[in-house]
């Protein structure tokens, strides 16, 4: 008989990476890294091409821009001493793959890589990547946990259901999932219908912060089998979760429920355990169930919070020193003004009024002329 697994606590880093910056962003995952140590997390999750910042387009044609982040990312392994990471990165290998890589004990254990490539909208992932085959499954001690990335759940499907059907409890997604008005609550629907039909638990770790046009807006969470937030994380801000679930309890409903007996099957093809690995111990008694649950914003405060975010970080990582505004006194300059203000301080913001002074004619001796006055004046010097 398998043994059941017990409690498992779970570290989401929602971090804010810059493209490009291979060396900053290898300093926030292992910051985020100790930081989910400290925390007692068992597995941590970092997310989706967390090692080069998303999307870095182009900069995946380079090899030394391949080679530097496989560098960065067996530096990082060094780090998951006492925890298991899951960190995603490009892959370069017989091509190049969005690929999440699984670290422990020192060192890159194995790596799965990203079956759907999304090329709609924003999305331009089938110029840079090869897809994948199918899903995998990592043994974490007694706990089955299928893995995804970012649009891999969003299909209702495989590789997700391949994952169940496989015996996986636990449904891990690390994501760059930009943000329009709304997204957060569309996507935390999606998510809780994944984990109803699947009767597994499902963790979802964002990436937050701007990028040229791009906002993604983090929103992690947690979520049983039952289709309950377990924990939520921030909007619009850098976050470690940390939850803890209890893998064990889809089985009993599986077992239950007899549709879903199929999803007992201990072995499935197309979705093989590629690492089996021991957490590190939980304190007796452990952590009840659950994690911190962040209201989500308003609509109106939210699109603000994304303004906000967006020109911070359009400004900071381009390295602009301050900016300068040209406003009218109307109500969109003001608006702009104020979002400025919010994303960079007032030092850092400079106003230009260019609205039209009322007292200029009357100071020259001069009335306002009209505009078929003006247009004599240009016949009469030749101008029109």
């Amino acid at each position: 008989m398998r043994p059941v697994p017990g409690p498992l606590q779970i570290g989401l880093c929602q971090l804010n990476p810059t493209v490009g910056d291979i060396a900053g962003n290898e300093r926030k995952i292992a910051d985020a890294l100790d930081a989910a140590i400290a925390a007692g997390a068992q597995l941590v999750l970092f997310p989706e091409l967390a090692v080069t910042g998303y999307p870095p387009e182009d900069l995946l044609l380079k090899e030394h821009f391949l080679a530097d982040a496989r560098g960065a990312l067996e530096r990082i392994a060094s780090g998951t001493l006492g925890i298991v990471a899951l960190v995603g990165f490009p892959e370069r290998a017989d091509d190049v793959y969005n690929s999440c890589a699984v670290l422990a004990e020192g060192s890159i254990q194995a790596i799965y890589r990203k079956v759907y490539l999304p090329n709609y909208g924003v999305f331009d992932e089938q110029r840079y990547f090869q897809s994948g085959t199918g899903g995998a499954l990592i043994e974490l001690g007694d706990a089955s946990i299928g893995l995804t990335i970012c649009e891999d759940i969003w299909e209702p499907g495989p590789p997700a259901s391949d994952e169940a059907l496989a015996g996986a409890t636990l449904l891990v997604n690390i994501s760059a999932s930009p943000y329009h008005v709304g997204k957060g609550s569309e996507r935390e629907r999606m998510l809780i219908q994944r984990a109803r039909d699947n009767v597994c638990a499902v963790a979802f770790c964002n990436l937050v912060g701007g990028q040229d046009e791009l906002v993604f807006d983090g929103h992690s969470l947690v979520i049983d089998h039952e289709g309950s937030v377990l924990a939520r994380g921030k909007q619009f801000s850098e976050q470690l979760i940390v939850a803890t679930i209890d893998p064990a309890a889809p089985r009993g409903v599986r077992l239950r429920d007899p549709r879903h007996r199929a999803i007992n099957r201990r072995a499935h093809p197309s979705s093989p355990v590629i690492a089996k690995l021991t957490p590190p111990a939980l304190p007796d008694p452990p952590p009840p169930l659950g994690g911190p649950i962040a209201e989500p914003l308003p609509r109106v405060a939210e699109v603000y919070a994304a303004l906000v975010l967006g020109l911070r970080d359009y400004v900071h990582k381009n390295g602009f020193a301050h900016v300068v505004m040209g406003v009218s006194g109307g109500i969109d300059s003001a608006l702009v003004a104020a979002i400025a203000v919010d994303a960079l301080g007032g030092g850092d913001a400079l106003a230009l009024f260019l609205g039209r002074d009322p007292g200029r004619r009357a100071r020259a001796g001069r009335e306002p002329r009209g505009a078929a006055a003006r247009a004599s004046d240009r016949r009469r010097d030749g101008r029109l």
